[in-house]
């Protein structure tokens, strides 16, 4: 049996890193959590969301790039994906907090782990 509240710590922080900074350093915390935890959920969370750290970046620079070619006409794209993107990271949280024994998965990324 695995320790519920380090379960849920370490999940919380996996998906939280993204709060940290949307950079490299971020995807830090995660990659190394899947390296030094035992437990398959934490070790399945962290995978989610090092990958939502790739779909983010991956999602950023297309709307980066769409916002500089249009001249700043599509910036409200930048708005609703950061909305997205604070959005589910919330979700995730709230889902490891309250069913800590089942791995969050968020919808419509794709999976490179």
């Amino acid at each position: 049996m695995y320790d519920t509240d380090r379960r849920k710590l370490l999940s919380a922080l996996s998906h939280g890193a993204i709060f940290f900074s949307t950079t490299f350093v971020s995807v830090g915390l995660p990659i190394f959590i899947l390296f030094i935890s035992e437990d398959p959920v934490v070790k399945e969370n962290a995978k989610e969301a090092i990958n939502f750290h790739f779909n983010v970046w991956f999602y950023g620079i297309i709307i980066g790039v769409l916002v500089s070619i249009s001249f700043g006409l599509l910036f409200p794209l930048a708005g609703i994906g950061f909305l997205l993107h604070w959005g589910l990271t919330i979700w995730a949280l709230f889902h490891v907090l309250t069913n800590p024994d089942k791995p969050f998965r968020y919808p419509f990324i794709f999976r490179l782990l």
